[in-house]
């Protein structure tokens, strides 16, 4: 609107509403004109139009609007992918958590089980001193292996004690509050022993991964986001050519008396044509979108072989923990019959309570050794899974 010196020299009241289409829009509107200085191109009075614009070379397969909606698209699907990587990575610590829990258990266990026998032992050896059958000497050493054992179950105890409040960090009640696990529970110690569990075949762990591995899957879905991405910016270097189409009618009754008729004498309609000379920056958003598809697809690659040599570590580490676990079980089995024979022994009166403490010291690290396996034996099977990203 323009008024000036008393002057009205024009005034437009233009609404207009546009709906985008798959490929276009459609336009309506109404417009209400006047002035003494109106522009010739302008209608006096009140019209109304309805109208379409389509892109007929850039713009035509892809535009901004629809680049952005299938990028949404493939966002939420990658975004999902992110979501079973964390889940992947909680559960592998949650499973680190629970058998170092059962580890801990078992060894408080087995102290508990040591310090009782040489409490019996030490009452034993005191009854046999006041008798006259054993000197001093023996109480003194008996006491003191005792004191060892105490001192070891009390670390124990202690280890035990923070690995429950550790696992206790994953675990929640329905209403989303913590849980602390209460002292009466105790890991599965038959669970626990079952060691002669197998695992997936190497070659088809790692081809499923590959394929699977929620981080590899992300960038699949980068890929196809990029890959959009260069298909518009490959429009950048069609021209613009849009073909624009107006149904025209007086007052704002658009369709007012529709006819063939009508439609001969009652339109607007235009061609827009643009063309850069040298297409510079749109050859160089192209050439650049390219090379973030080969960057990324290079990553991909990496990934991949990072993703298949850690599968294959952890194969390697679960079979030989599994073999070192077979030794040990053996060897303790071996010591626990030495410290059999010398208890035997020493009852008889043929062996020093020396000796018998050696014995059972040797058993008892043989068993601390083999628990300590057990746990490197479980993480190391569920560490197959979750290097592979199949935690689920």
């Amino acid at each position: 609107r323009k008024n000036f010196d008393g002057k009205n020299y024009y005034f437009y009241t233009n609404p207009e509403l546009k709906i985008p289409l798959p490929i276009g829009d459609i336009k309506t509107g109404i417009e209400n004109n006047g002035g003494s200085n109106l522009s010739s191109e302008e209608s006096y009075g009140k019209t109304s139009y309805l109208g379409i614009e389509i892109p007929l070379a850039k713009g035509l397969l892809l535009d901004k609007r629809r680049a952005v909606l299938q990028q949404a698209k493939i966002f939420k699907s990658q975004s999902n992918q992110e979501r079973l990587k964390l889940l992947n990575d909680l559960l592998f610590d949650a499973y680190n958590a629970y058998w170092q829990w059962a580890g801990a258990y078992q060894q408080y266990a087995i102290f508990s089980k040591y310090v009782q026998i040489n409490n019996d032992r030490l009452r034993l050896l005191k009854i046999t001193n006041a008798n006259g059958d054993r000197s001093a000497m023996d109480t003194l050493e008996a006491f003191a292996q005792l004191q060892n054992f105490e001192i070891m179950q009390a670390d124990a105890l202690m280890k035990f004690n923070n690995a429950t409040l550790e696992m206790s960090n994953f675990l929640w009640q329905k209403n989303d509050s913590a849980y602390n696990l209460p002292n009466t529970f105790i890991p599965d110690e038959k669970q626990f022993t079952n060691t002669n569990q197998n695992v997936a075949n190497e070659d088809a762990t790692i081809a499923n991964a590959i394929t699977q591995n929620p981080s590899i899957k992300s960038y699949d879905f980068k890929l196809q986001f990029l890959e959009v991405e260069r298909k518009l910016k490959q429009q950048s270097l069609l021209p613009t050519l849009n073909a624009k189409a107006n149904l025209l009618n007086k007052d704002y009754a658009v369709l007012n008396g529709f006819s063939s008729n009508f439609l001969e004498n009652n339109y607007k309609w235009g061609i827009d044509f643009k063309i850069p000379l040298f297409f510079r920056e749109g050859r160089g958003d192209y050439k650049q979108a390219k090379l973030k598809i080969t960057e990324t697809s290079l990553e991909l690659n990496q990934k991949k072989w990072q993703v298949e040599n850690k599968v294959k570590t952890y194969f390697n580490e679960y079979i030989q923990v599994q073999k070192q676990l077979q030794i040990a079980q053996n060897a303790y089995t071996n010591y626990n019959k030495l410290y059999s024979n010398e208890l035997l022994k020493f009852n008889n009166g043929e062996s020093s309570l020396f000796l018998l403490n050696s014995r059972e010291t040797k058993a008892l690290e043989m068993l601390q050794k083999t628990i300590e396996l057990r746990v490197k034996f479980f993480k190391a099977k569920y560490a197959i899974e979750w290097a592979s990203g199949l935690l689920q």
